[in-house]
């Protein structure tokens, strides 16, 4: 799968994207990041991607001629912008956005972009939740996390999806590891048992009870 970042600031992805899960998927040739420098589609010499709003007010907006530039080649991709406005993310967002060949994620800055982007050249408006971060770029690096590890052979057990949070519309249960007792905090006597139908039950039972209590708007 490939993923084209459209940013002004390419650099931030640098680090993020060689580590952890993402970095192995890429090295593996799983994945493929193309970070596309949108000042490389201004004129002049300041590369002026933004400029006063119409109609007056605080801040600045993402100017339309640079944006159409770098989008227009990206027709056949599916193209979304990183914007507060958006549709919230979701896993089964995420789900149907790791089934694709290429992925184009716009990162919005300053107070947004000229509306008619988002008329003629974006496909989906996406937000990574209910505040404002100072650009797109790290609503962009959680979708690519998030796609990323989805893509089949990326995970050493590509099982570990099945039972994770928001599968079912349920939280995942609690996990627990070595050692069994620390300190006089013991670990469930069931996932000690042996006895796999007893631990499914209890896991079942986990994820229902931690979903309820939790985020009961999922159980809705």
């Amino acid at each position: 799968m490939k993923i084209t970042v459209i940013t002004i600031f390419p650099g931030y992805f640098s680090s993020p994207l060689s580590a952890g899960v993402v970095g192995r998927a890429i090295e593996a040739g799983y994945l493929e990041i193309e970070t596309v420098d949108l000042r490389d589609f201004t004129t002049g010499f300041h590369r002026q991607v933004d400029d006063a709003p119409y109609g007056g007010g605080a801040g600045m907006v993402m100017m339309i001629e640079p944006l159409a530039k770098a989008l227009a080649p990206l027709s056949e991709t599916v193209r979304v912008l990183m914007t507060p406005a958006g549709k919230p993310l979701d896993q089964e967002m995420l789900d149907r956005f790791a089934t694709l060949d290429h992925l184009t994620l716009v990162c919005g800055r300053y107070e947004g972009v000229d509306e008619r982007v988002v008329e003629h050249f974006i496909d989906e408006e996406v937000s990574v939740g209910d505040f404002v971060l100072p650009g797109g770029e790290a609503a962009a690096l959680a979708m690519i996390e998030g796609i990323g590890r989805l893509i089949p052979g990326v995970l050493g057990n590509d099982q570990s999806i099945a039972g994770e949070s928001f599968r079912d519309s349920l939280l995942a249960e609690p996990h627990y590891t070595r050692p069994a007792d620390y300190h006089g905090w013991k670990v469930p006597e069931v996932l000690l048992s042996g006895d796999h139908g007893r631990i499914e039950e209890w896991r079942a039972s986990q994820r229902l009870e931690r979903t309820r209590r939790r985020r009961p708007d999922l159980l809705d």
